[in-house]
């Protein structure tokens, strides 16, 4: 739900790389090992939905959406009314940036039991497109009276669609809101802090940061976007600390490294 910003593995020393190539390999061969034992146990035992849900899990863990929702689908045509597995297929196509996919799915969830949980990721998903309904679903399950907590992210995904429309004052108001229900909601905090940090307002910005490395002081992505405002400021050292912090919490944070490497 917070922004997209992708991170890649930092560059390790020859060594370190020579160690990590051998792990990986016996890693790979320990992952393919384990395929074809499920693999042999769903082609042993072909109606079993346990056999195959080992094996979609273990596709899932290894990133292999696609084997994964083939096996899903394998088990959605013996069973095309049960809502949990048209879920695990919307999940595996969101992984895999299938969005309209998803949607679809989540929505054929939801026909056939409305849970919260779809929702909230329809919705999400909706907001994310800048797809109006999203504020329609968020409405719909806060009429359920769930509590606090899931008030936080209805008022958090409303506010995700105005922000990705560029209604930045009410997107503002929501995120207030979502965080005044859940005050430990990181992904709020993070967004209020992106719009005034996208409008150059890095003082508002890093105020924002500032009470999110409060409230979670082990987040990374908080001291990352702290950086950023006191780079953005001049404070030159003080990013260069809070740079430093967020790798601590987070040796993949290749912005960081970079940003350490730049200023120092």
């Amino acid at each position: 739900m917070k922004r997209c910003v992708v991170f890649i593995i930092i560059s390790l020393v020859i060594f370190s790389c020579g160690q990590n190539d051998k792990n990986e390999t016996v890693k790979d061969a320990d992952h393919l090992q384990l395929l074809d034992q499920l693999k042999a146990g769903v082609k042993q035992y072909p109606d079993s939905a346990g056999a195959r849900m080992r094996l979609i899990n273990t596709y899932d863990s290894l990133k292999m959406y696609k084997d994964a929702i083939s096996q899903t689908d394998s088990l959605i045509k013996r069973d095309s009314l049960n809502n949990g597995l048209w879920f695990t297929k919307a999940q595996l196509q969101e992984d895999n940036k299938d969005t309209a996919s998803a949607i679809d799915s989540y929505t054929k969830a939801i026909n056939i039991y409305p849970s919260t949980e779809a929702q909230l990721h329809l919705a999400n998903l909706f907001a994310e497109t800048k797809n109006p309904k999203a504020l329609i679903v968020c409405e719909n399950v806060r009429k359920l009276g769930m509590g606090r907590e899931t008030d936080a992210d209805c008022n958090f995904i409303a506010g995700i669609y105005y922000a990705r429309t560029g209604a930045d004052k009410q997107a503002l108001q929501l995120f207030d809101k979502a965080i005044n229900d859940n005050y430990t909601l990181m992904e709020a905090y993070m967004e209020k802090g992106f719009i005034y940090y996208d409008n150059k307002n890095y003082p508002e910005a890093l105020k924002v940061f500032e009470t999110a490395t409060t409230v979670n002081n082990t987040y990374a992505d908080a001291y990352y976007w702290r950086a950023k405002c006191r780079e953005a400021l001049g404070n030159k050292a003080e990013a260069i600390l809070d740079y430093k912090r967020s790798l601590g919490l987070d040796n993949q944070l290749k912005e960081a490294a970079e940003a350490v490497k730049r200023l120092e």
